[in-house]
C-alpha cells in the first residue's frame, strides 16, 4: 500500500475533509449576501460537506464543485445524487470556467496560498462577487512548543493579523472574518477517530503509520487546540 492509498484508505467516505459546519457556512453566507439565483464556487471541495448548504443558498442558482481528486468528486456525486444546479467537476480550484457571485473555499487554499488564490479568482467574479475561506492560524503570541513543532508541516502558517494583512495586501477589503467555533473541528475530528479506531486492529505498516501521524494530529488539537484555529474570512476586491 503506497502513503496515498493509505491517506485515502482512512479518509474515503469522510463527510468531512477539515474542520467546519453549516453553522461555519451560514456565518459566511450571511456576510456575503449571496442572491438567490447567485453561482457559487465551492473551490477544493473535497467530498462536498458543504454543498447540499450551498444549494439551499442558492434556490434559483447553480453550485460549482470543484477538486483536484476526482474520487471526491465521485463521492460527491453518489451522495447528492443528480441536481440540475449542480456541477460537480474535477480541476484546478484556482482555474475555474465562468463567472461567480461567492467562491467559498473552507480550509483548502492553502494549497495555492493566500495572495495566489485571490489573484486567480479575482477574474472570476461579479461585480459585487465575493470571496469566503479559512486558513490556519495562530490564536495566541506564543502557542505550546509542542503545538508550534507538529505545525511546521505548514510554513505558512501565521496569525490573524498576518492572514488578514495578505488579505488586503492582494488588493481585497475584509468584510468580516472570525474563528471558527470548536463544533467545527469536532465536526471534522469525531469520525475521523472512529475511523481511526477501526482501522487500527489489521493496519498494515504504511497504514498504520498515517493513523498513527492523523491520531497525534487528533491529539494536539485536543491539548492544544486553544492556541490555534481556522480564520475564516470573507472579503471582495477593492476596485
Amino acid at each position: 500500500m503506497t502513503p496515498e492509498d493509505a491517506f485515502f484508505t482512512l479518509h474515503s467516505t469522510l463527510e468531512r475533509e477539515g474542520p467546519g459546519d453549516d453553522e461555519s457556512l451560514a456565518w459566511a453566507l450571511g456576510v456575503a449576501q449571496v442572491p438567490p439565483s447567485g453561482r457559487v464556487l465551492d473551490a477544493g471541495c473535497g467530498p462536498g460537506a458543504d454543498v447540499a448548504g450551498l444549494l439551499a443558498a442558492v434556490p434559483d442558482g447553480q453550485v460549482v464543485a470543484m477538486d483536484l481528486h476526482q474520487p471526491y468528486i465521485d463521492e460527491l456525486v453518489a451522495r447528492l445524487g443528480v441536481d440540475a444546479r449542480l456541477r460537480a467537476v474535477p480541476g484546478d480550484m484556482r482555474a475555474p470556467e465562468g463567472m461567480f457571485d461567492l467562491i467559498w473555499c473552507a480550509g483548502a487554499i492553502y494549497n495555492a496560498g493566500i495572495a495566489e488564490a485571490l489573484s486567480a479568482w479575482r477574474s472570476h467574479l461579479k461585480p459585487g462577487g465575493r470571496v469566503a475561506f479559512s486558513d490556519l492560524g495562530w490564536r495566541i503570541d506564543n502557542p505550546p512548543l509542542e503545538a508550534r513543532e507538529f505545525w511546521t508541516r505548514y510554513p505558512a502558517m501565521t496569525d490573524r493579523a498576518g492572514i488578514l494583512a495578505q488579505v488586503e495586501a492582494a488588493g481585497w477589503r475584509v468584510l468580516a472574518d472570525r474563528w471558527l467555533p470548536e463544533a467545527g473541528w469536532s465536526a471534522y475530528y469525531e469520525p475521523l477517530a472512529a475511523r481511526l479506531a477501526h482501522l487500527r486492529a489489521e493496519a498494515e505498516p504504511t497504514l498504520a503509520g498515517i493513523l498513527d501521524e492523523e491520531a497525534r494530529e487528533i491529539d494536539i488539537w485536543r491539548r492544544h487546540g486553544s492556541s490555534y484555529g481556522y480564520l475564516q474570512v470573507v472579503a471582495e476586491p477593492l476596485a
